[in-house]
C-alpha cells in the first residue's frame, strides 16, 4: 500500500477528551470521531502528543486504540502514535498494541536524551524492523530538542524499506524542500505544523497531520485539499480567515489551545491532565471572541 495515495490531505492528530476526574470521557471521544469525519478529513491519528499520550497509561492508550476502531468503522484510516525516547520499551509497544486496524505508526522522534544522527538512525531502523505497520517518522525539534536532519531523513527512506513517511514539523522550509527534492518517489511527506502547512503543500507536500483539523475540520481540510488541486487563491482566502485561530491555538500551549476552542463550541469539556492546564483568561476571551465572528 502506498502511503502516499491513502493519506494525502488532511489527517487529524485527535485530542483526548478528559473528565473533570481525569478519566478519559468517551462519550465526548465519540463525538469527536463523527465530528471531524463529517468535517471530511482524510484520516485520523490516535495517541499523537495533541492526544496528550505522554500522561496516558498503557491500559488507556490500548483502551483508546481500540475505541477509535470501533468508533470509525472503517469509515477513515487511522494510524496510531507510538513514540518516545526508550527504544526498547517502543519496539515492546509496537509487539503489543492493537495495531491491526491501523493503516500505519506515527512516530516522535526520542526527545530529551538528544542523539546524535546514527542514534536518530538506528533508533527508527529498529522501530521500523519490529513493527508490521509502516512507520512515518515525526520530526518535531521544537517538543524534541533534536532536529531529523534531512539526509538522516533521506538516508531511512531509502534504507529502511518499512519507513513509509515524514510528519515534519521542523520549520525550516529549506529542510523540507530538500526532502522533498530528494526523498524517493513514494515517500509521504507531510507538514506537521498547521501555519505553515499551506505554504509547504504548494512546495510539494502531500498533506498536513493538523491539530486545526480538530475544531475546524471542514474548513482546514478544504483549504488543505485546494492547495493540493492547486487552487491557491481559494486555499489562501481559507487560511487567511485560520491564521487568527493558530496563533490562540499555539500561543501557550497545545492541546490547552485548541481544547479551549473544542470546549467553546460544546464539543469536550476543558480538561486536561497535569502538566498541562487551560489556556490564560486573556487567550481564552481570544478565543469566545474568534468564535462570534
Amino acid at each position: 500500500m502506498n502511503l502516499k495515495d491513502t493519506l494525502r490531505g488532511t489527517g487529524v492528530a485527535l485530542v483526548t477528551p478528559f473528565k473533570k476526574n481525569g478519566d478519559v470521557d468517551y462519550d465526548a471521544f465519540n463525538t469527536m470521531i463523527d465530528f471531524v469525519i463529517n468535517g471530511k478529513v482524510e484520516y485520523i491519528v490516535a495517541l499523537g502528543t495533541t492526544g496528550e499520550a505522554p500522561t496516558l497509561s498503557k491500559p488507556e492508550k490500548t483502551d483508546i486504540i481500540k475505541y477509535t476502531y470501533e468508533i470509525v468503522k472503517n469509515r477513515v484510516p487511522v494510524v496510531v502514535g507510538i513514540g518516545g525516547n526508550n527504544t526498547r520499551e517502543l519496539i515492546h509497544e509496537l509487539e503489543t498494541f492493537p495495531l491491526d486496524g491501523a493503516i500505519a505508526v506515527l512516530s516522535t522522534s526520542p526527545y530529551y536524551n538528544k542523539p546524535s544522527q546514527e542514534g536518530l538512525y538506528q533508533h527508527y531502523k529498529a522501530l521500523a524492523k519490529a513493527s508490521h505497520k509502516p512507520i512515518i517518522l515525526y520530526n518535531v525539534p521544537g517538543r524534541t530538542a533534536k532536529n531529523i536532519e534531512a539526509d538522516t531523513t533521506i538516508r531511512l527512506a531509502n534504507d529502511v524499506e518499512n519507513i513509509a513517511g515524514i510528519k515534519e514539523a521542523s520549520g525550516d522550509m529549506q529542510q523540507c524542500m530538500k526532502i522533498l527534492r530528494d526523498a524517493p518517489k513514494d515517500f509521504l511527506v507531510v507538514s506537521g505544523d498547521d501555519v505553515l502547512a499551506f505554504p509547504q503543500i504548494a512546495c510539494g507536500m502531500q498533506g498536513v497531520i493538523s491539530v486545526a483539523a480538530n475544531a475546524f475540520p471542514k474548513e482546514f481540510s478544504d483549504m488543505v485539499r485546494s492547495s493540493l488541486n492547486y487552487d491557491l487563491k481559494k486555499a489562501k482566502s481559507i487560511n487567511d480567515k485560520l491564521i487568527k485561530a493558530y496563533e490562540l491555538m499555539f500561543a501557550e500551549n497545545n492541546p490547552a489551545g485548541v481544547k479551549a476552542f473544542l470546549s467553546e463550541m460544546g464539543l469536550i469539556k476543558n480538561n486536561l491532565r497535569l502538566p498541562i492546564v487551560p489556556l490564560s483568561k486573556k487567550l481564552s476571551e481570544g478565543v469566545k471572541e474568534y468564535l462570534k465572528k
